[in-house]
């Protein structure tokens, strides 16, 4: 699933090519995503033009002069800029075009994506205003984790890919994450002292700054908005390295199962 970076990493991409630009036409190929696209969205955004794109979690806003559109790219969904006709793809759902020539398409090959459209403030929709902080913001911190986990026993991998408790961090940067910060990620989150979720905090910010900088994590169905994929990749220190040595102990990693996600981690380094 696209995490953070990589949906952060889109909106950089795409915003130079759509910000200040007019919709002229809705294409939708297949409405059925995770929840259908409404019928009249298209006559909805004729017309309409693209004052900000901003981003909440996984969300990705697009403020315009009568509302916002919100975009969820799912667990595979990808978008592009096309400056000229290009033929669709069998999972190429959605087009968005615009009077300068753009278009962007949206790709959702599971089709677990979604098209929402509000005319009121977008971070009271549903889907947005029960989210938890955004772990790069100032008010994201050990002490908020610590407080905010006594008396879990939710394993605290599980603990943090909770929306409700923090936005964005989705299975490979929780697991990067507590493997920086040498927590085991089958320990129950309220288990935890409030000195080690202070380190938490700092590592997952630093994680995420790090995939951020590398243009997001290179997954099976991501690439970027011009077509070349993440780099992040190549630095990862146990996702998806299960029986590979350890990049501090050299010790074999292992691989569970937690919350129906695969989990990485060093049996020696965390604790």
């Amino acid at each position: 699933m696209p995490e953070l970076p990589e949906v952060e990493t889109t909106r950089i991409g795409i915003a130079p090519h759509i910000l200040g630009e007019t919709i002229t036409r809705l294409v939708v190929r297949d409405a059925r995503l995770r929840w259908p696209v409404a019928r009249n969205l298209g006559r909805i955004l004729r017309g309409q033009h693209i004052r900000r794109l901003a981003r909440r979690g996984k969300y990705l806003l697009a403020f315009m002069q009568d509302g916002c559109l919100i975009l969820h790219l799912g667990m595979s969904g990808s978008l592009r800029v096309l400056q000229q006709a290009v033929e669709p793809g069998k999972h190429d759902h959605i087009d968005i075009l615009f009077a300068n020539g753009t278009c962007l398409r949206f790709t959702d090959p599971r089709r677990f994506g979604s098209l929402h459209w509000t005319r009121q403030d977008p971070l009271r929709h549903e889907l947005l205003r029960y989210l938890g902080p955004e772990p790069l913001d100032n008010d994201f911190d050990g002490e908020y984790l610590y407080q905010r986990s006594r008396g879990r026993k939710q394993a605290v991998k599980n603990f943090i890919m909770d929306s409700r408790t923090v936005v964005g961090i989705g299975n490979i940067y929780a697991n990067e994450s507590l493997f920086a910060a040498g927590i085991h990620p089958q320990r129950h989150a309220g288990h935890i002292s409030r000195a080690r979720y202070e380190r938490l905090a700092r590592d997952i910010k630093q994680v995420l700054r790090q995939a951020l900088r590398k243009g997001g994590t290179t997954l099976r169905d991501f690439v970027n908005v011009d077509g070349r994929p993440g780099y992040f990749r190549h630095e990862l220190k146990v996702y998806d390295r299960a029986g590979q040595g350890c990049s501090v102990c050299a010790r074999p990693l292992r691989q569970i199962r937690l919350g129906q996600r695969s989990s990485f981690y060093c049996p020696h380094c965390q604790r």
